[in-house]
């Protein structure tokens, strides 16, 4: 008896088939035994696991949406654009400690950057197994790297993907591994013929093949079995420990064994023997009662004893109560993600990212109270009117479910509309959902908020998944306190840096400007850069440009005395060098302990010329008339702050009309992982060929010259002066 395991269909569309087969042709020429492309979500920082081949689905649904922000090889690779090796599960410990939280298993990986022409798609990435060696060779890097650069054209060609789907396009196993022709009833008759019993389970662990003994052996009818996940129809057979076996076998496709009791006095050996298209399973009849989980070589796994179960009959659901290794997995992976959300907005994306695909949901509220009313903080799967009509209602424990948590702090669950309708039969019907599960979130005993994950479509929940849910609850109102707590301070520290740069500049005849400065997009911190430009007199004016060390209130702080320094001693009429070495001798009697770099231009558009100092700064980026750009030499002198007596060089140079000076901060060059000698020369390049353009949109190619993708590491001042005829 055989059956074979059904695979999702590929969509029919041109583009989403060329994705897929060039995936294939990469696992395939790469002998890996997992592949993945992710792309970036077109209107967020997200990464979107659009493409797989090798796992079942439910082992990546932590990874189907990744916050470009957040640290894991693929993210890493995407906005660094290098090559990530990953050789071993101790090396995943080290450096992504969340991720191997999810993933304990032996294998290697290979992160590598999909790069096209004018931007960054995303990543692809390999997963080999547990025998790989743990180095990268030059195979493995090759292989990653042409892989991305397939895809990349083919991104390229076609000017992005197709819209991205909410389950990724899955590869079919005969385009990686295409398998001679064989007659199917021969080894059907051969398997039957062996005196133990066997069956195939697929990739999701379901059966697709058993014979007549391993029925016997397991104890059900064969048609009871097919289709079917051993766990979810033998009870006896559902514990995490031994899911987590098979789990083992699919990610490091290493052979593992252990044993299993069914019901009342009858051990049963189980051997696993993983391959790239399922597992076959060998079952025998066991005299041990009590062997420990061992691997293929015959080692102790480590884990717990993974094969003598509590006796309980057959048909009792004792395990209803412990949930999947598979969700415990991914809620390790959320708690972990939890510690390290920063803003309110973090938590949401996190929760949503990680819970939704955890409990098969589609959308979530986070609410808090105010003013007797629920405020709605964060959302997904909502639609924007639903959100507006949902927003401040009542805490009225009589209308609304929300409202009753918040007040009793007890969660409540809720399978269909009906069923809510008969606890609250007032409360709006404003959502179109069908199911709700709503979860108060209390802090040492303090309400701060209410978490509602709903279904589109009736949803019976389960008791292990209101139990993780109810667990789940005090880790997200823990995340959520921190973090309403980091947005206050960080809205009045944002608040006081937009009040320290200047809101306008002067205009003056004979000059064109534009500026901008840009928070940094991955992270929240205040940065300490700054701009400004200071009218000195009709055809006289300073620019400025400068850095303070650090990411905190007392780096905006000192951006704001510094500037205040520089913008007086100024319009006293002092020259560059001084005007740098005073701000430096008020920085040392201040003792902030914190180094400052700048640079000061002092413009007399009368002659024509320009007059540079720089403490440290980053030298400008100068464009003559008919000319091509270039980084422009300029003698540093050290950074403010440093020493008493330092001195800051001049330089002079002529502006003729059209004369381009590009001012930035380091921001805008410092890539992680690409060389800074690269970045400035693609800047110089821009600035050459794009001539016609508005300073405005000069501004916006240099910054997608260094970071494609939009999120920048770093705070980015820029400051462009662009010599004019004057009108007078």
């Amino acid at each position: 008896m055989s059956a074979t395991a059904e695979t999702p269909p590929v969509p029919r569309r041109p583009s989403v088939e060329a994705l897929v087969e060039a995936l294939a042709v990469t696992v395939r020429r790469a002998d890996a035994s997992v592949g993945g492309l992710f792309l970036l979500a077109p209107d967020e920082p997200v990464l979107r696991l659009a493409v797989m081949y090798g796992v079942p689905l439910d082992f990546v649904a932590p990874w189907l949406r990744l916050p470009l922000s957040g640290p894991t090889p693929i993210t890493d690779a995407t906005r660094e654009q290098r090559l990530v090796w990953i050789g071993s599960q101790e090396d995943m410990v080290r450096r992504y400690p969340r991720v191997a939280a999810a993933l304990p298993y032996r294998f290697s990986l290979a992160a590598a950057p999909v790069v096209g022409e004018h931007r960054t798609w995303g990543a692809l990435q390999l997963l080999w197994p547990a025998d790989h060696a743990a180095h990268a060779t030059r195979r493995d890097c090759d292989n990653a790297a042409a892989g991305a650069r397939r895809a990349a054209r083919l991104l390229d060609a076609a000017g992005g993907p197709p819209e991205l789907p909410d389950q990724p396009w899955i590869v079919p196993d005969e385009l990686v591994r295409p398998r001679a022709e064989q007659d199917g009833q021969a080894a059907a008759d051969y398997a039957e013929r062996l005196p133990e019993g066997a069956l195939a389970l697929d990739l999701e662990g379901r059966i697709t093949f058993l014979t007549a003994t391993a029925a016997g052996l397991l104890g059900l009818p064969a048609e009871e079995l097919i289709g079917a996940l051993p766990w979810s129809v033998l009870p006896w057979l559902d514990d995490p420990a031994l899911e987590e076996r098979y789990r083992t076998a699919v990610i490091s496709r290493e052979p593992t064994a252990f044993t299993a009791l069914r019901p009342p006095d009858r051990p049963l050996e189980f051997q696993l023997f993983p391959d790239p298209g399922g597992i076959s399973v060998r079952i025998t009849p066991s005299t041990r009662t009590a062997p420990p989980a061992t691997t293929g070589a015959g080692e102790e796994s480590g884990a717990a004893p993974g094969g003598v179960l509590a006796e309980r009959p057959a048909g009792e659901p004792g395990a209803a109560f412990s949930p999947s290794i598979g969700r415990l997995q991914q809620l390790m992976h959320l708690a972990a993600a939890l510690t390290e959300a920063v803003g309110v907005r973090d938590v949401v994306d996190m929760v949503a990212d990680q819970i939704l695909p955890a409990f098969g949901a589609q959308a979530l509220l986070l609410s808090a109270a105010d003013a007797g009313r629920l405020r709605i903080i964060g959302h997904r799967g909502y639609s924007a009117e639903a959100v507006e009509r949902l927003d401040g209602l009542p805490l009225d424990t009589a209308l609304s479910p929300a409202g009753r948590a918040l007040t009793d702090g007890i969660p409540s669950f809720f399978a269909s509309p009906a069923e809510i309708a008969r606890s609250y039969p007032d409360a709006p019907r404003i959502s179109g959902k069908q199911a709700w599960a709503v979860l108060p979130l209390i802090v040492s005993g303090r309400p701060v908020g209410v978490c509602v994950v709903s279904y589109t479509r009736p949803h019976a929940f389960t008791a292990d998944e209101r139990a993780v849910l109810t667990s789940l609850a005090g880790l997200i109102a823990q995340a959520l306190d921190r973090a309403r707590l980091y947005d206050a301070k960080n809205d009045l520290a944002h608040g006081l840096q937009a009040a320290l740069l200047p809101r306008t500049l002067p205009r003056l005849d004979g000059l064109d400007f534009a500026a901008r400065y840009l928070p940094a997009s991955l992270g929240q911190d205040i940065g300490g850069d700054f701009y400004d430009l200071i009218r000195l007199d009709e055809r006289t004016a300073a620019a400025v440009i400068g850095d303070v060390q650090g990411h905190n209130v007392a780096a905006a702080a000192l951006m704001g005395q510094v500037r205040t320094a520089v913008h007086a001693h100024a319009a006293a009429g002092a020259a560059p060098d001084q005007v740098l070495a005073r701000t430096n001798h008020l920085l040392i009697d201040l003792e902030p302990d914190l180094l400052v770099s700048c640079l000061y231009v002092h413009l007399d558009l009368r002659r024509r010329q320009a007059t540079l100092a720089s403490a440290g700064h980053p030298p400008p980026l100068l464009r003559r008339p008919g000319g091509r750009a270039h980084l422009l030499d300029l003698e540093p002198g050290p950074l403010l702050g440093i020493e008493v007596a330092a001195g800051y060089p001049l330089t002079t140079l002529p502006l003729p009309d059209g004369t381009l000076l590009a001012l930035y901060t380091d921001g805008l060059v410092e890539v992680p992982g690409t060389d800074l000698e690269l970045i400035t020369d693609g800047l110089a390049a821009h600035l050459s060929d794009h001539r016609s353009d508005g300073l405005d949109d000069l501004i916006d190619g240099l910054v997608r010259v260094g970071w494609p993708s939009g999120q920048h590491t770093d705070d980015i001042a820029l400051l462009l002066l662009r010599a004019t005829r004057p009108a007078h």
